[in-house]
């Protein structure tokens, strides 16, 4: 990513495919800082382009604290043979 405004454009992509994410997760799938993603998000939120909460998970018992992103009124297609 060699610009701000590739990251974003990057993230509004990766967020629309991928649905709700972790800062954590999309600065490993971007190759880039975590910094880098944070201050790309906090552009993002403050725009209205997406909403974010701090949140906490546990995977297979490992704590992992971060930001939870979301495209602002988007809602992903249901998969085949999911739950409407």
């Amino acid at each position: 990513m060699k610009t701000s405004d590739h990251l974003a454009n990057y993230i509004r992509q990766h967020l629309k495919i991928h649905g709700e994410r972790f800062d954590i997760e999309m600065a490993k799938d971007a190759g880039v800082s975590l910094t880098k993603v944070r201050l790309c998000l906090e552009a993002l939120i403050a725009k209205g382009e997406i909403i974010s909460c701090q949140s906490t998970r546990f995977v297979k018992g490992n704590r992992t604290e971060g930001t939870s992103c979301r495209l602002a009124g988007y809602i992903r297609s249901a998969k085949p043979g999911s739950w409407s």
